[in-house]
């Protein structure tokens, strides 16, 4: 009887048409991931509010910037085009006809400072004239009148509704910006003129012990305006600003480091930082503290505990080689641990690309004397520049480096070797991430290397190189 499997065994003997994960998972996993999708909860909302027309108590800085912090869910603005059907000379065409905005939902955690509510506060005694009218400075009825429509006379209250007292030519809310936040990038969404046109106010429940309250509030805008850059905080109002720990992590050299050689915060991160502060004239208090604190650690590291570091990821790189036994044809290079390694790795031949950084003897250059197109791409010493600051591009250019020492050999495709790299070890990928920037300037002299000046994104020519 015929079955699944016997179909199937007929693509695993050659026959086209059946392919692994790979071919799609490449465009998620290319150029350091430019096409993966966004992540949903990085976001953040800022409230423009007037503070000339909240009245006798306006907000602080800081509860401006805790009010932008309390957005629970928030919706993106929606389009709807309306388009009618028109007969030009009996052929069918569309006229537009008018844009319209669909309203946004916002939720707020209900704070237990009462910031969420203290806005809305604002907003409706602004808006709207009933609370005003008929209440008190505790919050309390003070006008009891009835029916007053055929009453005369002065204290009777008659203005109710959106008759408001105050003068209201200017929004008290004069905009929404939504900051979608993306590898150390944003894109934003600024809502121009917005009204609030529903605000709600959670449910109350003795039977719900666990459940937290919100606010939901709906607003309408006039237009949208479209934004992108690099996150800051002179761009995003409020961003990493109030409530953040800004205090460097204990796993890091700057937060005293730990005792490892390889792993994060350990002897060959914090040596490394120093040196890539120096060479790019970043000298500041945190490089000396990394320094001393590099050396401190260096102090406590004892003859065992290097050997036994060594054990374990020597042990590691043995039982990813026997995972791959079948397509690796020079094992050695999988061992270049440390910083030995890093200096004696610059005269080992990989995978027979020519050039300086890998033949110290320059047998057999294929590239001679490459050209560098620095009006495209990035100089040798203004990729080393990029490569202090921008740790993406550091890590694709590591990345890149371990495509050439050892995903080439393997027999694996960029992608497949930047999937190995990204499930590496911290202490592998500290060793790649120094050793891009040792190479950078070596790398792109070569020619194996380059970086888009205007997106700062990197390729890699050693496909070209046969590598």
């Amino acid at each position: 009887m015929p079955s699944i499997n016997n179909f199937l065994k007929g693509f695993s003997d050659g026959l086209p048409g059946m392919k692994d994960y790979q071919h799609a998972s490449r465009l998620y996993l290319d150029d350091n991931f430019k096409l993966a999708p966004k992540n949903k909860f990085l976001f953040h909302v800022v409230f423009d509010i007037d503070n000339t027309v909240t009245g006798e108590r306006p907000f602080t800085d800081g509860e401006k910037l805790e009010l932008n912090m309390l957005v629970k869910t928030c919706q993106l603005p929606k389009y709807n085009l309306n388009y009618e059907e028109k007969l030009q000379y009996n052929k069918k065409t569309f006229v537009a006809t008018r844009i319209q905005y669909q309203p946004v939902n916002i939720s707020f955690h209900d704070d237990q400072a009462d910031t969420v509510n203290a806005f809305w506060k604002s907003y409706y005694e602004y808006n709207i004239a009933d609370s005003v009218t008929l209440g008190g400075a505790n919050g309390t009825i003070t006008n009891f009148g009835k029916d007053t429509m055929y009453e005369s006379g002065e204290g009777i209250p008659r203005q109710f509704g959106m008759d408001n007292a105050k003068a209201r030519k200017k929004p008290l809310l004069r905009g929404i910006q939504i900051f979608v936040l993306h590898r150390k990038k944003f894109t934003s969404f600024t809502l121009v003129n917005p009204v609030i046109t529903s605000f709600s106010h959670d449910d109350l429940d003795q039977a719900d012990g666990g459940g937290i309250m919100s606010n939901t509030m709906q607003v309408m805008y006039e237009s949208v305006l479209y934004r992108a850059g690099n996150v800051n905080k002179a761009d995003i109002r409020g961003f990493a600003t109030l409530h953040y720990d800004n205090e460097p992590s204990p796993l890091s050299v700057l937060g005293r480091g730990t005792n490892s050689i390889f792993g994060p915060g350990g002897i060959v991160d914090g040596v490394g930082s120093v040196i890539s502060d120096v060479a790019g004239g970043n000298i500041s208090l945190g490089t000396i503290l990394t320094g001393i604190n590099t050396y401190n650690n260096a102090k406590k590291v004892k003859a065992k505990d290097v050997k036994e570091e060594l054990k374990g990821i020597s042990k590691t790189g043995v039982q990813e080689i026997g995972k791959n036994s079948g397509t690796i044809t020079n094992p050695v290079g999988s061992f270049s641990v440390g910083t030995a390694a890093v200096v004696a790795g610059v005269g080992i031949t990989l995978a027979g690309a020519k050039g300086t950084i890998d033949n110290k003897n320059n047998t057999g250059r294929v590239i001679n004397n490459p050209i560098i197109d620095t009006q495209n791409y990035l100089s040798p010493t203004e990729s080393f520049n990029l490569l202090q600051t921008n740790l993406s591009a550091r890590d694709r250019v590591a990345a890149s480096i371990y495509y050439q020492r050892n995903g080439s050999r393997k027999g694996l495709s960029i992608a497949q070797s930047d999937v190995e790299f990204a499930s590496s070890s911290v202490a592998v990928k500290n060793i790649y991430r120094n050793r891009a920037l040792s190479d950078i300037t070596k790398l792109v002299n070569e020619g194996y290397i380059k970086i888009n000046r205007i997106t700062n994104e990197v390729s890699i020519i050693a496909e070209k190189a046969v590598l």
